[in-house]
């Protein structure tokens, strides 16, 4: 589903679902791109990109990344990492974002005319079935081109409309680690 000119749509990227996407199709996604892609579709009113960071690193993976994307209008959406051990003794690293995403998501759905998930975590099906009772559209961008596939079932079929996103390789995609402002490393 192409948004109508005159829709006002938001995009709310899942870090880390998105990231998993663009590495099993072997790609990395320009974020500028991607963008100008939905501005020329219609009125974009805001791009949020959700992720979880680790804290009191020098160097995080995802950080040129994060400050890109706030220098370039995104919305950029943190927390921090949480470390624990499991009942292994492992210690293990937790980041989940979908609360974030989905408070505000219904937070800006009384200002949109639709919305454009990129995700594809079957965890979102009841938010997107909330924003959708409110008179929103809700398209989701994941992929089934890949094994296993990135998207949930319930998911696809819940939302107005879904896009693959091998299918905006095209127009978004980038061979991985060719630089720029690209999708790298986003691990929660």
């Amino acid at each position: 589903m192409t948004p109508n000119p005159a829709d006002r749509t938001a995009l709310f990227i899942d870090g880390a679902n998105l990231y998993s996407s663009a590495k099993a199709l072997n790609t990395d996604l320009d974020f500028r791109k991607l963008v100008e892609l939905y501005r020329a579709k219609g009125d974009l009113v805001r791009a949020l990109y959700y992720t979880a960071v680790i804290e009191g690193e020098e160097f995080s993976p995802i950080k040129p990344l994060v400050d890109w994307l706030d220098y370039n209008g995104f919305s950029v959406v943190t927390k921090p990492v949480k470390r624990f051990t499991d009942a292994q003794g492992h210690t293990r690293t937790k980041g989940n974002m979908d609360i974030e995403i989905a408070v505000d998501m219904l937070e800006l759905a009384p200002r949109l005319d639709h919305i454009v998930l990129f995700s594809g975590d079957g965890d979102f099906r009841r938010v997107v079935q909330a924003v959708q009772a409110r008179g929103v559209k809700v398209t989701v961008v994941s992929t089934v081109k890949s094994q296993p596939p990135q998207i949930a079932d319930e998911l696809r079929r819940q939302a107005d409309a879904f896009v693959d996103l091998n299918d905006l390789l095209g127009e978004i995609g980038r061979p991985r680690n060719s630089g720029g402002a690209t999708l790298r490393d986003d691990r929660a």
